[in-house]
């Protein structure tokens, strides 16, 4: 197995020197804007946006090798980032159409691969609404617009990450009934996506299992189970048996001490995860600090107890592999 120097250019540039992807996320967009409103009582604004990111950036990124940013208002803070941290962005517009049946994507209208490149970008990520219960023909839309994705992210010579969140029309989803479901919407995406048709590098993925209906998990606070301890490691086993590809987990906007300890059950289980792109879980209780008491204050919070997180994630990363392992390799530059 080779990569193109391009793509092996941009998969050193995002992850630690043991190649483990440690990354931060801070491309929320539309959920950001209405959090900091919801908080503050006022419109957010543009210059909040970017100043909001940029504090995110200038902190985590000493404890990040990468940060994942927006080219919406994530540019400014794209150069604030501490030395020798990799840099993605996002190519996707926020949200989706609610109105329109099947959670459909879509691409930012002034931005292409190409020029998400010349800003900076090591690495491209675009998020897609994916479930394989969907009617073929939604399905059918969401697999060729991935692959025209992928194709432009060959052409321009940079890994391409793909991001896939399940969903289920209707459904509660953070509910126990969609827990229920969630394994095997998860391992059925990754199966689909690790097809070398779609150019995808490293999938993005959910943790398989709703920590909060694990049976004994710190996150189900003794409430209904869906799943054993054992049965919730096997599904983590299931989801990775499926991928040809590296791939790394999404913090999904849980809580710090619930993403780390899916980490350390991923671990437990034995799958072979190459590292995480973890957002909400690092910096959202600082939303209410910046909301309420401006920039100064969110860099202090940001200092300790978003520094306090990211080490927590950090910790949890021990038992991650190497994403150049996945093809068999020792060290990235035997795939040069």
């Amino acid at each position: 197995m080779k990569l193109t120097p391009g793509k092996l250019a941009g998969m050193k540039a995002v992850s630690n020197d043991r190649g483990v992807i440690a990354a931060a996320a801070m491309d929320q967009r539309g959920s950001l804007k209405k959090a900091l409103a919801k908080e503050s009582g006022k419109d957010v604004t543009d210059g909040q946006m970017e100043e909001f990111k940029t504090l995110v950036t200038e902190v985590l990124t000493q404890h990040a090798s990468a940060i994942l940013l927006d080219p919406e208002w994530g540019i400014p803070a794209s150069k604030r980032r501490a030395k020798g941290a990799g840099l993605l962005m996002a190519y996707e517009k926020t949200g989706y159409d609610a109105a329109t049946p099947g959670r459909l994507p879509d691409l930012l209208d002034v931005w292409s691969v190409r020029r998400l490149k010349e800003v900076g970008a090591d690495c491209l990520k675009i998020l897609l609404y994916y479930t394989p219960f969907d009617p073929k023909p939604i399905n059918d839309l969401k697999q060729a617009w991935v692959e025209r994705i992928g194709d432009e992210c060959r052409a321009n010579d940079i890994p391409f990450f793909l991001e896939f969140v399940g969903y289920e029309e209707g459904a509660d989803e953070k509910g126990l009934e969609y827990a229920k479901k969630k394994p095997a919407i998860v391992t059925g995406a990754m199966k689909e996506f690790t097809k070398d048709r779609y150019g995808v590098d490293v999938m993005k993925v959910e943790i398989p299992v709703n920590m909060k209906f694990v049976e004994g998990s710190k996150a189900s606070g003794g409430g209904p189970a869906a799943y054993s301890r054992k049965d919730a490691a096997n599904w983590f086993l299931e989801a990775a048996k499926v991928s040809t590809k590296p791939f790394i987990y999404l913090s999904a906007g849980v809580s710090n001490a619930e993403f780390t300890e899916g980490l350390a059950l991923a671990a437990e289980s034995g799958v072979k995860f190459s590292g995480v792109l973890c957002g909400r879980a690092t910096w959202k209780d600082g939303i209410s600090v910046y909301a309420k008491e401006g920039g100064a204050a969110f860099r202090k919070w940001l200092e300790s107890k978003g520094v306090e997180n990211i080490k927590n994630v950090n910790e949890a990363l021990k038992p991650a592999s190497p994403w150049f392992s996945f093809y068999g390799a020792k060290s990235a530059d035997e795939l040069a």
